[in-house]
């Protein structure tokens, strides 16, 4: 069984070397809408795959870390980048370029994250991420499954290379949220939410 939830962020972003010259140009911004599709072939003791209530923790964070803040390139021109550090306290620094394509790949390396990490309590079972979807415009969206977030095809992503500003960090429950998970230390999921 497949559940979705639904997650949204707005963010601005250039995408280097696109065909369309109004993005590979300029600063614009999209709202995102960002489906996490989670999966299990058993269901926990409420009789759900995952309880949306505990997507609204670390899941919701980090992608919440995006929202209304400029998503960077770490191979962009460090003089563009280090001005937007300077004149933004709320950026994320990818080492990909930040199109939809991307975003679903990193998103998905989170999440992902996430769940390995978790220690479950109320009889979940062998829950998995099936994919990612990012949403950039209405018509618009990206896809990343398993095999594209660790593809080495389209680039292979460290998640020790992708970086939260300090307000960013501030804004989590546990400022040391993206630490712990990089070093896998255990989150255990309360009973209750």
């Amino acid at each position: 069984m497949i559940i979705r939830k639904l997650f949204k962020f707005e963010n601005a972003h250039i995408v280097r070397d696109c065909t369309t010259q109004r993005c590979s140009e300029n600063i614009h911004g999209h709202s995102y809408k960002i489906e996490v599709l989670l999966e299990s072939n058993y269901l926990d003791d409420g009789q759900m795959v995952y309880d949306f209530g505990l997507t609204k923790r670390y899941i919701k964070e980090l992608i919440d870390s995006f929202d209304h803040a400029i998503t960077l390139w770490s191979k962009d021109d460090n003089d563009y980048v280090n001005a937007m550090k300077k004149h933004s306290n709320r950026w994320v620094e990818l080492p990909v370029s930040p199109s939809a394509e991307q975003f679903s790949r990193v998103i998905y390396l989170m999440v992902e994250r996430v769940l390995a990490c978790t220690e479950m309590q109320n009889g979940e079972r062998e829950v998995k991420l099936h994919s990612i979807i990012v949403h950039e415009t209405e018509t618009g969206y990206a896809q990343g499954f398993k095999e594209d977030a660790h593809s080495k095809l389209m680039g292979e992503i460290a998640l020790e290379d992708i970086i939260f500003s300090k307000q960013v960090q501030s804004e989590w429950s546990d400022e040391k949220l993206w630490e712990k998970l990089l070093q896998k230390i255990p989150r255990v999921n309360p009973k209750k939410v």
